[in-house]
């Protein structure tokens, strides 16, 4: 009994060495390692087995009454500062990955009032080590990582950081919505690009207009969603799907009413 309770106590130390050992002759990681990386384990399981929304960042959303989502957990992707001054989404945590949107928004990340998390390679020569700052490790093989202390895979989706986030955190539900999955584009995925007058594929006809960016890879996105989907399944998690009239055929689809009415609002 006593060794079964030690084994248990001693389980996410044995994790956390286990993933440095794993990447020990890798030296960014050693760097990112000692000097932010324990950073992130105080959001172990912090919300085990409440539920959150991720809020993408399609043109959908304006067509949803997002102010309900502020009593809610939530994670906003890359520019959601851009829906500020429409809402007051009381944002719980921010995900972005993108080097071309880190260095679109260095003051707007740093002034963020909600933890962020971003990836620490395009971040750590312009975003500084503020308090609510959480640098990521992102890159290596193509896998769902149920640990951050490890290299995250991007999933060519920042949506897919999040759920990989939100699992180490403890959700057990997690409602997507403004994941569209629906791109004006032409060209190859993950080209970049100068997108030239207002962006159609964005809540916010300012997101990317003029300025670069890189084209969706949405099939490659399906491929990190099916892996998502999987892990949570096996560990007896949920996502679900409430973006309105979004294109992604892979989540249990439910309205946006109905995610809001699946859980009660945070304390």
């Amino acid at each position: 009994m006593l060794i079964n309770s030690l084994k248990t106590a001693l389980k996410p130390i044995k994790n956390d060495i286990d993933a440095y050992l794993k990447y020990y002759d890798n030296k960014i990681y050693q760097q990112w390692y000692f000097r932010f990386g324990k950073k992130i384990a105080e959001f172990k399981d912090i919300h085990k087995g409440e539920s959150c929304f991720i809020i993408g960042n399609g043109p959908s959303l304006n067509n949803m009454d997002l102010s309900p989502l502020k009593n809610y957990h939530t994670f906003g992707l890359n520019k959601i500062y851009l829906m500020f001054d429409k809402v007051d989404l009381n944002l719980s945590y921010h995900v972005a990955v993108n080097p071309l949107v880190i260095e679109q928004s260095v003051s707007e990340f740093e002034a963020l009032q909600c933890p962020s998390f971003l990836s620490y390679i395009p971040a750590r020569t312009s975003i500084r080590p503020l308090d609510h700052i959480y640098y990521i490790l992102t890159g290596g093989s193509y896998k769902f990582s149920s640990n951050p202390l490890e290299i995250i895979c991007e999933g060519h989706t920042v949506t897919y950081v999040a759920m990989q986030i939100a699992f180490y955190m403890g959700f057990s539900k997690v409602f997507l919505i403004g994941v569209d999955h629906n791109f004006i584009a032409k060209g190859q995925p993950n080209e970049q690009q100068i997108l030239q007058g207002e962006d159609p594929n964005h809540f916010a006809p300012n997101y990317f207009c003029n300025q670069q960016w890189h084209l969706p890879d949405l099939e490659a996105s399906e491929l990190s969603y099916h892996l998502a989907k999987f892990h949570y399944n096996r560990a007896n998690r949920q996502i679900y799907d409430a973006t309105v009239n979004g294109k992604l055929k892979i989540f249990t689809k439910i309205s946006y009413e109905e995610a809001l009415s699946l859980y009660s609002p945070k304390l």
